[in-house]
């Protein structure tokens, strides 16, 4: 059996090897390293599979999140809610640009933020909600979408982890994830479910006044050459990353039904132990599985980690410290917020080896250590 990793890029690239290698050759063949034909072509294909109006390469989903903002106008001191139960991009970006994270509490059973906790946050100061689609489960986005249609809000979805996930509203629609919001927002991540070999990113929007602003703030607040209409940054995806891209979309539902599988395996591997809850999925959406993650009951969270550490199976925290605790925030007076179910998640999640390359006999491994070390404690 071959070394179980967390996540297995270099097995992935194996079985794509010759069309991914070509595809980099064409570029540099061409010469065109910064936008050109690889990075159109895989902004159209990105943009026809999410089913947006207009999608906008960057250079990594943190300046996507930026761009949003930035976009939308929102000034120093405007108020923007957000899970704190989330990676640290999603918040570090509002206090970049001066402006004020508002942290909301998530479901227990999705990890996604709660639309009741956000309605109870909203204030005259109030400006957006930027719902995060977790470790590849959707978040309520009908209800957070008559949220801010009914205060005059903006929702800016952060789907770095949940790029091809369905979401199905009660009349039946269907919408990918990152299409649904104002703006979405998605990284590229060598370990994300769509990955690069590098850093990249992606904007979705269907508000044409938005992606042309979009469009100016990636490339130094111009749109012609040396003539620089607002404060912009310089965020491109480079055009090998595309090339590499566009060959792993069209890999991107197989690679969801191979996580989809391993999470099967997991998932009845684990059914009926009262210690361990598996993730669940809600109604109106499908899952990705970019992390699998259980809630553990009543077991050392930290042994079990060091545990699978000493049988060479490695496993993830996301995330021991939420945000509102993060000293980088400390200048909110925020560290004693009350969010208790945030608080009783980040103390019990553990996240087990999910990718499109795990075999039956890692997940055999992995299950059986997990129960051995559970039903010991």
């Amino acid at each position: 059996m071959k070394p179980i990793q967390m996540v297995d890029t270099k097995t992935q690239y194996l079985k794509i090897k010759t069309e991914v290698d070509a595809a980099i050759h064409e570029v540099l063949d061409s010469a065109a390293y910064i936008g050109g034909k690889a990075v159109a072509t895989f902004t159209n294909s990105l943009n026809a599979y999410i089913g947006s109006k207009h999608t906008i390469p960057c250079a990594n989903g943190t300046d996507a999140l930026q761009i949003a903002m930035m976009a939308l106008g929102l000034q120093p001191g405007d108020e923007v809610i957000t899970p704190s139960f989330t990676y640290i991009a999603t918040t570090e970006v509002v206090a970049l640009l001066k402006l004020t994270p508002v942290f909301v509490e998530v479901n227990k059973t999705t990890f996604c933020i709660d639309p009741e906790s956000v309605r109870k946050a909203i204030t005259p100061k109030t400006k957006a909600i930027v719902p995060v689609h977790l470790y590849g489960h959707a978040a309520p986005m009908e209800a957070i979408m008559a949220i801010a249609k009914e205060h005059n809000l903006f929702v800016i979805e952060d789907n770095a982890q949940a790029i091809g996930c369905d979401y199905t509203f009660s009349d039946g629609t269907v919408k990918k994830t990152g299409s649904i919001g104002h703006i979405g927002c998605t990284s590229f991540y060598p370990s994300k479910n769509l990955g690069a070999f590098g850093d990249g990113g992606a904007i979705f929007t269907n508000d044409d006044d938005l992606a042309a602003k979009m469009k100016m703030i990636a490339n130094h607040g111009q749109v012609v050459r040396y003539y620089h209409d607002v404060v912009g940054c310089n965020s491109r995806l480079d055009a090998i990353q595309a090339a590499i891209l566009n060959i792993k979309l069209g890999q991107l539902d197989n690679y969801i039904a191979a996580r989809n599988a391993a999470a099967d395996f997991y998932t009845k591997a684990f059914a009926n132990n009262p210690k361990i809850t598996t993730p669940s999925v809600a109604s109106y959406s499908n899952h990705v599985f970019h992390q699998y993650t259980l809630v553990l009951n009543g077991v050392n969270r930290d042994g079990l980690n060091a545990y699978l550490a000493e049988k060479k199976i490695p496993s993830m925290i996301y995330y021991p410290v939420p945000g509102h605790k993060q000293k980088m925030f400390a200048s909110f007076g925020l560290e004693n917020m009350d969010l208790p179910i945030t608080d009783w998640l980040t103390e019990r999640v553990i996240s087990l080896p999910m990718h499109t390359e795990l075999e039956q006999e890692q997940l055999e491994l992995i299950t059986t250590e997990v129960l051995n070390y559970v039903n010991a404690n």
